[in-house]
């Protein structure tokens, strides 16, 4: 055997502590998740990338060849240097291991009659040691190697072994598994058998080993078009399983079709092209003789792609499971008509992103024809947009009612989205923590963040912006990691909106500014008008109320891909405050009218309230008193806490304008302790300011309550992760900010709470216990 000499250096200690600050942030988690979190593979990953790789426009490489040679060179050398025997335990435990886990390596040793005391060597060479389960890898690289280093003729003998003992129940996938990397070359029987393991693996919910399968189904598969439908399923795998480098690399490689070309378009690209694609591939799957008959009309009015033949082709399509020479899709398990629906509730998310909310009268006509029911939120918003407000509500709460436990996470997406839209945001927390929950079991990665982006409007109307922002900021890294970068947009907008809440101004603009950059070129009106919303929230709360006024106004203004209409109508009851303090009471009024319609057709307290708040604002002198009370009634119906609290901003000061002082210091208290409990200093400095002008002592923060008690939700966030040892660069990188904000932040905890060092900020925060 022979050793290469002088190997180049690759320390395997003290790893560089940073990789790349310079990429974007969700690329930089890709990567990481591409190396297993290995710092010397990531940094050698990272010089080997394109301008296209490190911009985030092109998959990142998949096969660790081309990710870490250099690394993989080293440990190779450090392998060779073992006794032939314990290279192939090693093997064997790697083949056990890599790519799949199976778990099979004491049997195989046991069924083969091998002694495993060459294992001594490696132990020696501290490259792996016997645990009880097996063979345990100093890292993911040298198993890696390990694998590597072997033979071909080696690798196929180690994965024909452990096939051979792969029988318990539900070994059968891992079994077919092994049994195909142990084949010398194309098989269609083998393909077969992979096929339905990968089926069985993908209804269980393991996604990764069904597309490992149907990746090695579609290597052995010697007929070119079934092999492509092969990739395509196992690009769709990947995707949903949070893989997306390895889902768009399968994509490349010519698995493409319509509903993949959609699905990454929707969670990565242009959500406009995402709803081209999707519809085209809803009528695909929803005519199983293929595309004829009515032509679609594109989105410029031009003609599009060929719909689905009338009842004829209809009936065969509900009548057809999927037949082997269908289009692929990423709802393969589904026969046509069930795929169809999904890919007509994708559709409408492309829609919700983009804000041309028009389109749903084309997806739902689409619907009628396949003759299936239109998925999800879809009728309802097809509904709403043609002003249908009550034919509306009664779809939107058929759709929000579908929120039970352990349903498709997709249909309980969207029962959190028509609960959303409905003010009912109770039913909406549930079901969109139902839709993650029902994902996780099923291996779908991909719609757990998705979830969470739709949960943190719930959190936000419901006055809990700190749980809001913590669940937000986890999913945040999931969506970048998962290379759902449209979703994060939008995430990173529901922590500009948080931020204004808690008064974290920086933050607000910073997060704000990377949401308008990114969503605008891609047309991603729903972050893009939530971002805007944000901005105008915290003008509105610093006093600034023409600014909010103009920010708002220009928010209705905008149209689809820079704007939302949701957005708007939500964003209305801070559009006529705002509007009636700079005096611009025509247009409030204009704005209200159709919020009110809205309010009055769903019968939501909580729309009903801001209704009756935005009345007040509107009415002269004491006609507003009453108004006001109505409002407050109604808000005790409903769940929107953090209004509650500005309705009792507005009346006290409504009050103290009356001289009605006892009952306006009554409710200015009520509202500064909500604000305080919500943690919106910038809403608790209008109380205090109204209590001064009316004479009452101000309530004021406690100083006995901790440090926790003196900083703001963002502070406190940044001042724990700061005490706990990590560097500006790792906050901001945890957090999705700049450096230079977390700088500031930092100098604002300190001040605050008396401190010039992080060892004091240690020993505070250790003795109080926020």
């Amino acid at each position: 055997m022979v050793t290469p000499v002088n190997p180049p250096p690759l320390p395997r200690t003290s790893p560089p502590r940073h990789t790349a600050p310079e990429l974007p942030e969700g690329v930089r988690l890709r990567v990481l998740h591409a190396v297993y979190g290995d710092a010397h593979a990531a940094a050698e990953l990272v010089t080997r990338l394109t301008d296209r790789q490190r911009s985030g426009l092109d998959p990142l490489p998949t096969q660790p060849a081309l990710q870490a040679p250099r690394l993989l060179w080293v440990l190779r050398a450090e392998l060779r240097a073992l006794p032939d025997d314990t290279r192939l335990l090693l093997l064997l435990a790697a083949a056990d291991q890599y790519p799949l886990a199976t778990h099979a390596f004491l049997r195989a040793v046991a069924a083969a009659r091998l002694d495993t005391r060459p294992l001594e060597a490696a132990e020696t060479a501290g490259i792996a040691h016997a645990g009880a389960g097996g063979v345990v890898f100093r890292d993911a690289w040298t198993r890696i190697a390990a694998y590597e280093s072997g033979a071909p003729s080696d690798r196929r003998e180690a994965h024909r072994l452990l096939a051979r003992v792969l029988n318990g129940d539900g070994e059968t996938p891992r079994r077919s598994w092994h049994r195909a990397a142990g084949a010398l070359g194309p098989s269609g029987r083998l393909v077969a058998e992979l096929d339905a393991a990968a089926g069985r693996a993908r209804t269980t919910g393991h996604l990764t080993l069904a597309r490992a399968l149907t990746e090695r189904a579609a290597a052995l598969c010697p007929d070119p078009a079934r092999q492509a439908r092969l990739r395509a399923r196992a690009a769709a795998d990947a995707w949903q399983a949070g893989d997306a480098d390895h889902a768009r690399g399968l994509f490349r490689a010519g698995a493409a079709d319509d509903a993949l070309t959609g699905l990454f378009a929707l969670r990565a690209e242009n959500a406009t092209e995402a709803f081209d694609a999707l519809l085209t591939a809803a009528v695909r799957a929803g005519d199983a003789t293929g595309p004829r008959g009515t032509r679609i009309q594109g989105r410029d009015g031009s003609a599009g792609t060929d719909g689905p033949a009338p009842a004829a082709g209809r009936a065969r399509a509900a009548q057809s499971s999927t037949r082997a020479d269908a289009p692929a899709h990423p709802f393969g398990s589904f026969g046509p008509p069930q795929a169809a629906a999904h890919l007509l509730a994708r559709a409408t998310e492309a829609v919700i992103y983009t804000g041309d909310l028009r389109r749903c009268r084309d997806a739902a006509r689409v619907a009628g024809r396949l003759g299936i029911e239109a998925p999800g939120a879809l009728g309802g918003l097809a509904a709403a947009v043609e002003g249908r407000y009550e034919d509306a509500r009664d779809l939107l709460e058929a759709a929000a009612g579908r929120c039970g436990p352990g349903g498709d996470p997709t249909l309980l997406l969207h029962a959190g989205i028509a609960a959303l839209m409905l003010g009912d945001h109770a039913r909406a927390a549930t079901a969109t923590v139902r839709a993650a929950a029902s994902a996780r079991a099923r291996g779908a990665t991909a719609t757990v963040a998705q979830a969470l982006e739709f949960r943190a409007y719930a959190d936000f109307w419901t006055g809990r912006p700190d749980a809001g922002a913590a669940a937000a900021t986890d999913a945040l890294r999931q969506a970048y990691a998962s290379g759902h970068d449209n979703g994060a947009c939008h995430l990173q907008a529901a922590l500009a909106m948080f931020a204004a809440v808690t008064g974290a101004a920086d933050v607000c603009r910073e997060r704000a500014a990377a949401v308008r950059s990114y969503a605008l070129a891609r047309g991603l009106g729903l972050p893009a008008a939530l971002a805007q919303w944000a901005l105008a929230f915290l003008d509105l709360a610093e006093g600034r109320f023409a600014g909010a006024a103009a920010r708002l106004r220009a928010l209705a203004g905008f149209g689809p891909g820079h704007g939302h209409r949701a957005i708007r109508h939500l964003a209305t009851p801070h559009y006529v405050e705002a509007a009636v303090r700079t005096g611009d009471t025509r247009v409030a009024r204009a704005a209200h009218t159709d919020y009110h319609r809205w309010a009055t057709a769903v019968r939501s307290p909580d729309e009903l309230a801001l209704s009756a708040r935005c009345r007040a604002l509107l009415a002269p002198g004491a006609e507003a008193v009453d108004l006001y009370h109505e409002a407050l009634d109604l808000h005790a119906r409903g769940t929107r806490d953090f209004e509650r609290a500005r309705t009792e901003l507005l009346f006290g000061a409504a009050l103290r304008r009356l001289r009605r002082r006892t009952e306006a210091r009554d409710r200015l208290h009520s509202a500064l302790e909500a604000f305080e409990h919500f943690g919106a200093p910038h809403c608790a400095v209008h109380a205090r300011a109204e209590l001064r002008a009316l004479g009452a002592p101000a309530a004021r923060a406690r100083t006995d309550e901790g440090p926790g008690g003196r900083l703001t939700a963002q502070q406190l966030l940044i001042a724990r992760m700061a005490a706990d040892g990590a560097t500006n660069r790792e906050i901001a990188t945890r957090l999705a900010l700049s450096p230079r904000t977390i700088d500031h932040h930092l100098r604002g905890v300190f001040e605050r709470l008396g401190i010039r060092s992080r060892i004091e900020l240690v020993r505070l925060l250790a003795s109080g216990g926020p």
